[in-house]
């Protein structure tokens, strides 16, 4: 029932068409009106392909990976998966020319590496609908104006860099569920956090400043800023290996972390090695990842930073084979908060597996959701540099 309404919340979310750089949609839902009759498609083949992440990642590529592979079971249609050869736009690339030429007519593709392939395969193949997820209007505008381009989107007209009929793209407001895993983790008697990110993309950098600024939030409301301090540090890369367990043992162990919020993939798994050594606790991302962090220890995992990964590519591939294709199509949206339910959101924490307490309860949650909706609780979303805070926050750069 809950992921019904939040296909439904999605659909209302694309009405606004982008027409420079800087617009899209803010995450609340406006109506979508369909117009005309439609004709349901019979002859989709579905293909999706991954950026530098792997379908084993427990996280992003993989949520998308398993939520392609299941509407396609469940509706007939033949999908396949692609892995670039190497961490390229070339390769990228050469991974959706053997995608079409294998006859697919739609292609996921999870990652804002994809603003390439969207600038320089939308028009090459007009007949392929492109499902960009995490591509920004800004991404495309960088590779679409490349050397002189001022990172500075509203001066650009995005339309003018890729094909708009066939290519819909979305972000998400990942601050916002940073933010909530933040918030909660100082709120449950945490004061000694610690945020290892992937590599510095937008994405990750959302999470990582909202996380930050939810911690300082809840610090402030307890009258404990001077007490609570957030290590800050990425590992360059989206999985974990011995020298990213060894930086984490150090901070688990030497530095007193109680909490790391791993952000980044499989990037979880030297957080939760070093974790268990100590009795340190982890925050997953993206998905739900208590049912495999957990797997290092039980109860390991106090919550993980969510956003609606599975629900847009249902949507969007029902939508397609409906024949409804023209109510998405050159839309760019930001997905975040459409209601002050927390289930119906785009970014979450998981209630069934958060662990709550005293000082953060279930509905302590649903209250602060309700107040983001509503405007109460504001969370910035700048990622040009770190927020300005009262409690401490060390940022130690990247470890590779």
């Amino acid at each position: 029932m809950k992921k019904k309404i939040l296909s439904l919340l999605l659909a209302g979310v694309m009405a606004l068409s982008m027409v420079a750089c800087g617009g899209g949609a803010d995450g609340n839902a406006p109506t979508t009106e369909t117009s005309g009759e439609t004709t349901e498609v019979t002859d989709m083949k579905v293909a999706m392909i991954t950026d530098s992440g792997d379908i084993t990642d427990q996280s992003f590529s993989q949520t998308t990976y398993e939520s392609c592979k299941a509407w396609a079971e469940s509706n007939g249609v033949e999908f396949n998966y692609y892995k670039p050869e190497s961490d390229a736009d070339e390769s990228r690339n050469a991974s959706v020319d053997q995608a079409v030429a294998d006859g697919a007519n739609v292609i996921v593709m999870p990652g804002y590496m994809f603003a390439a392939t969207v600038v320089a395969q939308s028009e090459m193949y007009p007949d392929v609908k492109f499902v960009a997820l995490d591509v920004s209007a800004g991404d495309i505008c960088e590779k679409g104006v490349g050397e002189g381009y001022d990172y500075n989107p509203a001066n650009w007209n995005v339309t003018d860099y890729y094909n708009t009929e066939n290519v819909y793209c979305c972000t998400y407001q990942e601050e916002l569920s940073g933010y909530m895993a933040g918030y909660g983790a100082v709120k449950l008697g945490y004061k000694h956090l610690g945020f290892l990110g992937g590599m510095s993309v937008p994405a990750v950098s959302r999470f990582g400043y909202g996380f930050v600024q939810g911690a300082d939030a809840a610090a402030k409301e307890l009258g404990i800023e001077n007490e609570v301090a957030v290590e800050y540090v990425c590992g360059g890369q989206f999985y974990g290996d011995a020298d990213i367990t060894a930086y984490m043992d150090t901070w688990y162990s030497e530095k007193g972390v109680e909490v790391v919020f791993a952000c980044g993939g499989g990037i979880y798994t030297s957080a939760a090695e070093a974790a268990v050594k100590t009795g340190g606790k982890v925050i997953g991302v993206d998905s739900d990842q208590s049912f495999v962090i957990n797997e290092f220890q039980e109860d390991l995992t106090i919550t993980s930073a969510m956003k609606g990964l599975a629900t847009t590519v249902n949507t969007l591939l029902t939508e397609i084979k409906a024949g409804n294709w023209s109510n998405y199509a050159g839309k760019i949206d930001n997905l975040g908060l459409v209601s002050e339910t927390a289930e119906e959101n785009f970014v979450q924490l998981p209630i069934e597996t958060t662990q709550f307490g005293d000082g953060f309860t279930e509905d302590d949650y649903r209250a602060l959701v309700k107040s983001m909706f509503n405007g109460e609780v504001k969370v910035s979303d700048d990622i040009t540099a770190m927020p300005a805070t009262a409690i401490t926050v060390s940022d130690y750069g990247s470890i590779k």
